[in-house]
């Protein structure tokens, strides 16, 4: 049971991306649950990037394990090249944005970070630490990077909605400038001290996977993941008395809860997936084939989703389909969700086409 691939670890990651696809792509006035919180708070529509994060670092766990974590220069030169490879996506889909409207030459006004940029971080540095670090420190390590992440925020005015006061917003505007960060909030959501607590995150869905790993039963897995899931949870509500919930600034509490929140997911998958056996697989094929064509293509069906969405956009393809969407389905909110399903959808069939010919892309 140790060694054999668990089917719930492919949904869990095929549910995250298909929800970031679905909530990146409403068209108009959006439910507020598909919507990030402004600020503090959160929003079912906050959690699924933390959580791909979180199934990120349990990937980095068990990708590693087969080479016994030994940083070989092989293995290090992939991490560096895939690193490498995707922070370049994320920089060219931003490109592409302006580039699709005729601003080709963008570079000075051209957006550093984004999603991508945040995912090649993250995977870089646990990939290192996974093969240069003792694996027994990795809990210390989380605390102390969200400690040192909670200093800085209260000391710093973190939580000031005000980029000319909040320490995360004035070193990126130093560092990189005004025209190259995300202009809809003071504050860069993927913005570069943020990348500090969420390397703490990933190394959460790390240390989750050297669990999943070690424990020998589906049932020790799950009793692991729950103990584990429930004191992150528990923990991260504690903190927000002093931290709030906030997903622009990426909070050690917010760390906490959506962690914890994704871990108490996956061991409900486990006992639901790879548990109840093959008969509740039969009654659920289709549902569960959905969410695993998202999940064994997730960062090419993502990258695919973002370059769909500004091509879709800028021909007027997508004002059309909302158009008759809208005329059928007369309430706003209503017709922005039915437009997003429908561009889910539209995913899932190029996913399906990979899937079914054993194409798996790994970005």
């Amino acid at each position: 049971m140790q060694n054999k691939r668990l089917l719930s670890l492919d949904i869990l990651r095929g549910i995250t991306v298909a929800g970031m696809i679905l909530v990146n792509n409403g068209w108009g006035l959006s439910f507020d649950m598909l919507g990030h919180c402004k600020w503090n708070g959160m929003t079912p529509c906050d959690l699924v990037f933390p959580f791909f994060l979180f199934i990120m670092g349990i990937s980095c766990y068990l990708s590693l394990v087969k080479s016994e974590f030994k940083p070989t220069s092989k293995v290090i030169r992939r991490i560096i090249k895939r690193t490498v490879l995707l922070f370049a996506i994320g920089l060219f889909i931003n490109w592409f944005d302006h580039a699709i409207e005729g601003d080709l030459l963008c570079f000075g006004h051209l957006r550093i970070w984004a999603v991508m940029q945040r995912i090649a971080l993250c995977y870089g540095i646990v990939s290192l630490f996974a093969l240069f670090c003792n694996h027994k420190y990795t809990v210390p390590v989380i605390i102390g990077l969200l400690a040192v992440y909670a200093a800085i925020l209260v000391f710093g005015n973190g939580y000031v909605y005000d980029a000319d006061v909040n320490i995360l917003a004035r070193v990126d505007r130093s560092l990189f400038g005004i025209d190259h960060l995300y202009q809809k909030s003071p504050v860069d959501p993927e913005g570069l001290v943020g990348t500090i607590s969420s390397v703490a995150h990933t190394l959460l869905g790390f240390y989750c996977g050297k669990l999943i790993r070690e424990k020998e039963t589906i049932e020790q897995k799950m009793i692991a993941l729950f103990v584990v899931g429930t004191v992150c949870v528990i923990g991260g509500y504690l903190l927000t008395y002093g931290l709030p919930l906030n997903k622009r600034i990426w909070s050690p509490s917010f760390v906490l809860v959506s962690c914890g929140l994704a871990t108490l997911l996956q061991a409900v998958l486990m006992y639901v997936i790879d548990l109840s056996g093959s008969k509740l697989f039969t009654i659920h094929y289709s549902l569960l084939t959905f969410f695993r064509v998202f999940g064994v293509n997730a960062l090419a069906l993502y990258v695919s989703s973002e370059l769909l969405a500004i091509i879709l956009g800028n021909i007027g393809v997508s004002e059309v389909v909302y158009g008759w969407i809208h005329a059928i389905v007369s309430p706003l909110k209503l017709a922005s969700l039915t437009y997003a399903l429908y561009f889910v959808l539209l995913n899932f069939a190029i996913g399906y086409v990979l899937y079914r010919k054993k194409i798996y892309i790994k970005l």
